[in-house]
């Protein structure tokens, strides 16, 4: 048996009343279930990052340096990504943008998978546009995705989703995202990955 796969879930939402922690808890409790994976919610409301990027080659102030030490280390560590993400104007926040760009080498050569959610959409835009931006930094977004469209309605009052579709879809996306996690933390353990 393998040492479980570790995953970081980053959550996009830094929005004042979101409704990011009924998704979190209910894809926290699907990362439960499985042997496979331990999880690390990334919530960017707890570790802020700086939102100045410096100038090339200007060294970060001690401030940025020290939001950023409680960022980078987790997403450095990780196997895998969960981004999930609501859907603002046809795309992502602005907290995740950020949150990317502070980032390199901490993508590269890892898989990406995406829970979104939003109204009629389900934040498949935002989806859409992050399947744009995370190759340029060399990481690998897998096919299949859970969304909830018009999510408010979706989940019941103790934060619970019934829907068996649901489930399964999200088991589909987590053996995805096991596979090639799996498949390129191998890789990389051969061979240093060439950005």
């Amino acid at each position: 048996m393998s040492t479980p796969l570790h995953v970081a879930v980053l959550v996009g939402s830094t929005r004042e009343g979101r409704f990011a922690p009924v998704v979190i808890k209910w894809l926290a409790g699907r990362l439960a279930e499985r042997g496979d994976m331990t999880a690390d919610v990334v919530d960017l409301t707890e570790t802020p990052l700086p939102t100045v990027l410096p100038a090339f080659g200007q060294e970060l102030p001690q401030d940025s340096k020290e939001l950023l030490a409680a960022v980078s280390p987790r997403l450095a560590a990780a196997d895998a990504f969960v981004l999930v993400t609501p859907e603002y104007n046809h795309s992502f926040p602005a907290s995740l943008k950020n949150a990317v760009d502070w980032h390199n080498e901490q993508w590269h050569a890892k898989p990406i998978a995406f829970v979104s959610y939003g109204g009629l959409s389900g934040g498949l835009r935002a989806v859409e546009q992050l399947r744009v931006v995370m190759p340029e930094l060399n990481a690998m977004t897998i096919r299949n995705t859970v969304s909830f469209h018009n999510a408010w309605a979706e989940f019941d009052a103790s934060g619970e989703h019934a829907d068996p579709a649901v489930e399964a879809a999200a088991k589909a996306m987590l053996d995805q995202l096991a596979w090639w996690a799996h498949a390129l933390r191998d890789a990389r353990s051969v061979r240093p990955y060439a950005a």
